[in-house]
């Protein structure tokens, strides 16, 4: 039996990104589709709004002010149809409060890359997309770590100091310095990317072909 190549795919998000939670569904079914390639995920920050305060701000007020309330109604039709054909049920009636996610961010980098931190996107995504929970807020941070079975008492108590705050910024300046503009972006291999929400097909095709170059697995790119 073949052993599976290992790939290492770095996937540049926000969690108040809707394309990005189609994205990681989208991921999802290519990793079945490219069944010999491996891959190792690891979830990297970016914020789509730096300049929401750390309180957040009214979900209507920023859609108002950022798109327009004709233009931002029709985008989220869009994204709602898209969401469903990969099973998300997008609930933006619900969501109240558009969050500063820079917490929600220090909280992914401190769960473990695997399944755990994989919980703690999946997760996220849901509390803000499908149930409306404001995920700016420590107590709702802390129920996510809760299900990924992180340590919930050291989190807290990280929580309310800056531990890590520059480091998330920094990983958002590299972000913007290798030229991501939008996410989702994948970057295989910490040399090839894919902008945007690609279908799980030109994933997959993507990781089986970055898997059989000679040039496989050279380091470079995102540490």
């Amino acid at each position: 039996m073949r052993e599976r190549d290992v790939l290492t795919i770095d996937v540049i998000s926000d969690v108040m990104c809707p394309w990005c939670y189609i994205g990681k569904r989208r991921l999802e079914r290519a990793q079945v589709l490219a069944r010999d390639v491996e891959p190792v995920i690891r979830w990297r920050p970016f914020q789509l709004d730096a300049t929401i305060p750390p309180e957040g701000m009214d979900r209507q007020d920023y859609l108002d002010k950022k798109f327009g309330r004709d233009r931002a109604a029709g985008m989220y039709t869009q994204i709602m149809e898209t969401g469903a054909a990969e099973g998300i049920a997008f609930a933006f009636d619900r969501i109240t409060k558009s969050p500063n996610t820079i917490n929600a961010h220090r909280l992914i980098r401190w769960a473990e890359v695997g399944d755990q931190q994989d919980c703690v996107v999946e997760r996220l995504f849901e509390l803000y997309f499908t149930e409306g929970e404001d995920i700016g807020e420590s107590s709702v941070l802390l129920e996510a770590a809760r299900e990924a079975d992180m340590d919930v008492e050291l989190v807290a108590e990280v929580l309310d100091t800056g531990k890590d705050v520059d480091e998330v910024q920094k990983e958002i300046a590299l972000a913007h310095e290798l030229g991501v503009q939008g996410v989702p972006t994948f970057v295989l291999d910490q040399t090839h990317i894919l902008v945007g929400a690609q279908r799980a097909e030109v994933l997959a095709d993507a990781m089986v072909q970055i898997s059989e170059e000679p040039t496989f697995g050279d380091e470079d790119g995102l540490g």
